[in-house]
């Protein structure tokens, strides 16, 4: 199978590769460039593991092609933190606030959630857990999630900067 070359930006670093045109994006990120906090859980876009961001918008990379985000700027939870000692607030929430247990669908519910703080600096727990349903946790229950995300909207909102995404 021919090739197909792709050039994209991954967490503000340039990337190029050759790759099958079926393959995914998820499976690039996690095999060829070794950023695996980006999940594969159901493989079919139904739980969120995957999600990341492509030009400052959830996606989930398990249902997007590799060579459809050629030319484009993409995000994982690697890309999320402010610096090496410095976690992104969202981060920081959902370790302070307990919103994860094993930790599987965390990184695809903080992308979903950054998604939502950048353009609502100030959702309801309703809009929340709208912005959220997309995602499945398994351990919580959603309720430690809603309250971590409510706890980082309010630190961002009181100025502690989150990345820009894209």
């Amino acid at each position: 199978m021919a090739e197909l070359h792709v050039a994209l930006e991954v967490n503000g670093e340039p990337r190029e590769m050759d790759v099958e045109p079926r393959r995914l994006l998820v499976q690039v990120l996690r095999e060829e460039l070794g950023l695996t906090g980006t999940h594969v859980g159901c493989d079919t876009s139904q739980c969120g593991a995957c999600t990341v961001h492509v030009d400052g918008r959830a996606v989930k990379s398990c249902t997007m092609l590799a060579a459809q985000a050629d030319g484009t700027s993409v995000t994982t939870i690697e890309g999320m933190a402010q610096s090496e000692s410095q976690l992104h607030p969202l981060q920081n929430a959902f370790w302070e606030k307990h919103g994860l247990q094993c930790g599987f669908c965390t990184p695809g519910m903080i992308m979903t959630a950054a998604d939502l703080l950048a353009r609502n600096r100030d959702p309801s727990d309703d809009e929340i857990r709208h912005a959220i349903e997309g995602n499945i946790c398994r351990c919580t229950g959603y309720h430690n999630i809603v309250v971590a995300v409510r706890e980082a909207a309010r630190v961002m909102r009181e100025g502690a900067a989150a990345p820009v995404t894209a």
